[in-house]
C-alpha cells in the first residue's frame, strides 16, 4: 500500500484543500460535469481530513460551478489566443493548467510559499508550468516570469475575498506596471455575502471572508486603468448543476449575490 502524505496548512491556504477534494469528488461521479484526474490522484495520496469539506455541499457546488465557468473562459481565450502567457495567482492546489496543456506558451502557478512548499510535493512544475513561492502582494515574483509583448491573461480565483481592498489595488497595479495588455479573470463576492453568508468548511479552517464588490463596474472605479468588459455570474456554473436554475438564475437577486467572473482588461 502508498504511504499517505501528511499536510499541515490553516488559515486561507487549507482551502485550497478543500476545493481539490470537491473537484476530486465531482471528477468521480459517473455523471460528472468537470473531469479533474490530477484532483483525483493527488486526494488518493493525502493523509488529511476532509470531513469539513464532505459535510459543506454549498461549498463543493460553488467550485464546481466556478470550475465549469472559468474553464470555459480560459478555453475561449486560448483558442484565440494559443501563444498566451498565463498567471494563476493564488493558484493553491489548482489543476487548470494541466487540463489546458498544450493550448498556451507558458503558465506561471503563484502562490505563498508556504502553500507552494505543499504543491511542490505533488506536481513537479518546471515548463512550460512553472512555480513561484511569493505572495501576489509582492512584486518581485514579475522577476520569475519571462514576457516578450504576447498575450497574457490572468486568473485570481478564489482570493479577493479574503483580502483588503488596498491588497486588491496593489495585485492589480503590480499588473498594470508589468503588462502593456492583460486580460485579467478576477473572481469577486458581493459585500452583502462577505459580511451575512459563512461556508462550513471556510469558517471551520479559519479563514474569513474580508472583502466584496458590487460587480465589475464598481470594480473599475477602483481600478481604472482596467475596463470591465463583462461579469459572469457563478450561476452560468449552477445551470449545468442543477436546471433549476435555468428559471430561479433568471432572479436578479440571485445572480447579484451570487460571485462572479468579472472580466477586466488592459
Amino acid at each position: 500500500m502508498n504511504e499517505k502524505t501528511k499536510v499541515q496548512v490553516q488559515g486561507v491556504p487549507e482551502t485550497m484543500l478543500q476545493t481539490l477534494y470537491a473537484r476530486a469528488q465531482e471528477s468521480k461521479k459517473p455523471n460528472h460535469h468537470i473531469y479533474d484526474e490530477r484532483a483525483i490522484e493527488v486526494v488518493s495520496r493525502l493523509d488529511y481530513d476532509f470531513s469539513k469539506a464532505e459535510s459543506d455541499k454549498a461549498m463543493s457546488l460553488g467550485v464546481i460551478a466556478r470550475t465549469i465557468v472559468l474553464d470555459k473562459l480560459v478555453g475561449d481565450f486560448l483558442s484565440h489566443y494559443p501563444r498566451a502567457v498565463v498567471l494563476n495567482i493564488a493558484c493553491g492546489m489548482d489543476t487548470r493548467c494541466y487540463r489546458m496543456e498544450g493550448k498556451y506558451d507558458r503558465w506561471y502557478n503563484i502562490d505563498l510559499p508556504e502553500t507552494m512548499a505543499v504543491r511542490s510535493r505533488f506536481f513537479e512544475e518546471q515548463g512550460p508550468i512553472f512555480q513561484i513561492a511569493k505572495s501576489a502582494m509582492d512584486a518581485s515574483y514579475m522577476e520569475d516570469i519571462e514576457y516578450h509583448g504576447e498575450p497574457v491573461l490572468v486568473i485570481i480565483e478564489g482570493l479577493t475575498m479574503y483580502l483588503s481592498e488596498a491588497d486588491v489595488k496593489q495585485i492589480f497595479d503590480i499588473l498594470d506596471r508589468r503588462f502593456s495588455k492583460a486580460v485579467v479573470l478576477v473572481e469577486t463576492m458581493s459585500p452583502f455575502v462577505v459580511k451575512h453568508i459563512k461556508e462550513k468548511s471556510i469558517e471551520k479552517s479559519a479563514a474569513k471572508f474580508s472583502w466584496g464588490v458590487k460587480n465589475g463596474a464598481a470594480l473599475e472605479q477602483m481600478i481604472p486603468r482596467f475596463k470591465n468588459k463583462r461579469d459572469v455570474s457563478l450561476v452560468e456554473g449552477m445551470k449545468v448543476l442543477m436546471p433549476i436554475y435555468k428559471v430561479i438564475g433568471k432572479i436578479p437577486a440571485v445572480r447579484n449575490f451570487s460571485n462572479k467572473i468579472c472580466v477586466m482588461k488592459k
